[in-house]
């Protein structure tokens, strides 16, 4: 996900990295070849090249505008849901990490130390949610949090969170029955388990319930269609301007498509979707400095945007 300071207006005008322009610069091109064609042809031949009443443009683009805010919002909504449950795993894990550093009991047999095997269950969960939402089959980063035992269980597993999750209960549940904690601080820590799972089971609704595909295939061929005979609409109005107009107003257009394709899919790795790399790491880091862990290096930033 590109993250940005507040950049000046000039600025903000030719920015590449973050653009969708990058992605539609080919279709916007052939649709400006396309009005120059239709340019000279109606000035080579008029009889042939018949324009169109340009009101009916207007109808149908205030519809396309109305049906691609739609589109919009329904993304966006999945995104804002994605943003909000990585945000609650943020609280919920720096929680749970807390109640294990200051509520479980120490002694002889079970030192300060012996919690880090609670800590690093809560990084395998987080690490191993974000590789299963994109859809990722190299779990090698988790072979450093687990014990060999689990990981290779882990590996058989088709729903790997889940697993991860199952076991860092079952950790919580054996301090319980040791009499490292009380009844009572049991119940605190189950309230941020029970969170945690909230969290992996809404973000595989938003992977497996995603925007009926004919919404996209609808928004598609009108938008497409409309860039491509808006040319005929225009062309007695503006005359040479009209090439430059539309691939213009083909921008718009395309480009809202292509970015409501974009954030459909917030746990993707495009450089507008979820910074999920960076939040594991975050999450990690942070625990590990009130756990007297070592840290984790960070993901570098540059002035411009997060490189990974």
């Amino acid at each position: 996900m590109i993250v940005r300071n507040k950049k000046h207006i000039l600025q903000m005008l030719f920015i590449w990295k973050g653009s969708v322009l990058k992605k539609i610069a080919p279709t916007l091109f052939a649709i400006f070849l396309f009005s120059w064609l239709v340019y000279f042809c109606h000035y080579l031949f008029p009889d042939v090249i018949i324009p169109l009443n340009v009101g009916a443009f207007a109808l149908v683009g205030i519809s396309l505008a109305i049906f691609l805010g739609f589109c919009n919002n329904a993304a966006y909504d999945r995104f804002w849901e994605g943003r909000k449950q990585w945000g609650s795993l943020v609280i919920h894990t720096r929680s749970l990490a807390f109640q294990i550093q200051n509520y479980i009991q120490e002694n002889e047999q079970f030192t300060k130390k012996d919690k880090e095997e609670g800590i690093k269950l809560i990084f395998a969960f987080c690490y191993a949610l974000n590789l299963q939402l994109r859809e990722k089959q190299d779990y090698e980063i988790l072979k450093k949090y687990l014990s060999k035992e689990i990981y290779d269980t882990l590996l058989t597993k088709k729903f790997k969170p889940t697993f991860l999750l199952n076991e860092l209960t079952a950790w919580i549940a054996k301090q319980h029955r040791e009499g490292r904690m009380d009844s009572i601080t049991l119940t605190r820590i189950d309230e941020n388990l029970d969170q945690m799972s909230i969290v992996l089971g809404a973000c595989e609704r938003i992977v497996h319930t995603k925007i009926p595909f004919v919404y996209f295939v609808i928004l598609h061929r009108t938008v497409y269609i409309y860039c491509f005979i808006l040319p005929f609409g225009l062309i007695d109005l503006i005359i040479w301007v009209m090439p430059f107009f539309v691939t213009f107003v083909a921008y718009t257009f395309i480009a809202l498509d292509a970015v409501v394709a974009e954030i459909a899919e917030p746990f993707g790795e495009e450089e507008n979707d979820l910074a999920l790399d960076q939040m594991c790491a975050n999450i990690e880091y942070s625990i590990c400095e009130i756990s007297d862990m070592p840290t984790p290096i960070l993901l570098s930033h540059d002035h411009n945007y997060i490189v990974r």
